[in-house]
């Protein structure tokens, strides 16, 4: 981790407890001493405990977007990306970044500290991936059906995390890239 800030390094540090224990019932104190820093330090990097989550399903939505560009490279076809995409997403060691994600997006929905601007990139940072990966795959596609995949996604996975089983969602994926292909077809 030479030549990463403190910040990054903190960050790290907490995705790493977060992925093993989850943060739903962790408060700052309790993360600050998993990760071997104080309260103090987590609060001059993150402002609150709001904006420590907030930056934690910032950089989980970053490292998701390099691994669509990166399956995208590998993939046959758009719905095979799709399929490789939510074979990771809903597996359940993701589930507590998932949840992080249903968090973080509540607490900026009611204007919490430490989560400004986090609405803003919430799915705009994801049209230009998908849009670069569909173009790879000689796809005209535009920001809104981009968008919807993203909601299609999203939802779906807040399904298969609500419920602790992701088999029907995985269905309702399924049937949403057959209606998708056949849309799309030729």
């Amino acid at each position: 981790m030479s030549g990463t800030s403190p910040r990054d390094r903190l960050l790290t540090a907490v995705m790493e407890y977060a992925a093993a224990h989850g943060l739903a019932d962790a408060s700052l104190r309790d993360l600050a001493t998993a990760v071997g820093s104080s309260h103090r330090m987590l609060l001059y990097h993150f402002g609150s405990r709001e904006g420590l989550v907030a930056a934690v399903v910032q950089r989980m939505e970053a490292d998701q977007r390099a691994l669509l560009e990166s399956l995208a490279a590998e993939a046959t076809s758009p719905t095979d990306l799709v399929r490789r995409q939510w074979a990771i997403l809903s597996d359940p060691a993701m589930w507590p970044f998932i949840r992080l994600f249903f968090e973080a997006t509540a607490l900026a929905l009611h204007g919490r500290a430490g989560t400004e601007g986090f609405l803003d990139t919430l799915t705009a940072s994801w049209l230009p991936v998908g849009l670069a990966a569909g173009e790879r795959m000689g796809l005209d596609l535009d920001a809104t059906e981009i968008r919807l995949g993203v909601a299609v996604l999203r939802g779906l996975l807040l399904d298969a995390v609500a419920s602790g089983d992701p088999t029907g969602p995985g269905e309702a994926l399924e049937r949403y890239l057959e209606v998708w292909e056949s849309a799309h077809a030729s």
